[in-house]
């Protein structure tokens, strides 16, 4: 039997996993309180995640669409209940 050694992910790599998840968590806060000062740059964590890409490049695309359908989902949600949008 042969293996395959495991291939290391370098640490910007591992940044940008941090930054896509980051970014997903900090956009489901957003939904419910502060959408436009949390959402976007929310949305620029997640469009950060996707240029160093890697390992993660589906994680930090993940974040990308649910980052941008937080957005409406938050101002919507932000105008129904009277709340402020910044």
């Amino acid at each position: 039997m042969s293996s395959q050694p495991a291939e290391r992910s370098s640490a910007a790599q591992t940044v940008a996993g941090f930054l896509a998840s980051f970014a997903i968590f900090i956009a489901a806060i957003g939904v419910f309180y502060k959408p436009f000062r949390l959402i976007v740059p929310a949305i620029l964590l997640a469009l950060i995640a996707v240029g160093i890409g890697g390992r993660f490049a589906k994680l930090a695309q993940t974040a990308v669409i649910v980052c941008v359908v937080c957005f409406p989902l938050g101002m919507t949600v932000a105008v129904v209940t009277r709340h402020s949008l910044w």
